[in-house]
């Protein structure tokens, strides 16, 4: 697995058109700088659906936090996932990670709202 970062886009006032990602592999591991205000949205054109898992390395009382998986609708699927709190979804750098099941037809924009 490689890891991929994702440039993550501002929200402001006066909007933003969200740049997306395209490309992706199921191999791959995703990492998007995290201020805890960040939403992932996801559109899926292909007729599979895709499972999105966000890892979580955070504990509570020294047990692992589940980790978060979220299925994005085959065929014109339309997903916004969000905010993540930094202190259970970001990872020792900062940094929020996800991996997908399917990539076909995926694209993904990070955005920090």
């Amino acid at each position: 697995m490689s890891d991929v970062t994702i440039a993550p886009q501002k929200v402001v006032r006066t909007g933003v058109t969200p740049s997306y990602t395209g490309t992706m592999l199921t191999t791959n591991v995703y990492v998007i700088r995290n201020t805890g205000r960040m939403i992932l949205h996801f559109l899926k054109a292909n007729a599979v659906d895709c499972d999105v898992t966000i890892q979580t390395p955070a504990k509570v009382i020294g047990i692992d936090v589940a980790e978060l998986t979220v299925t994005v609708p085959a065929s014109g699927g339309d997903k916004v996932i969000g905010p993540f709190p930094a202190s259970i979804f970001n990872n020792g750098s900062g940094d929020l990670k996800f991996t997908m099941s399917d990539i076909d037809g995926v694209t993904v924009a990070a955005l920090e709202i």
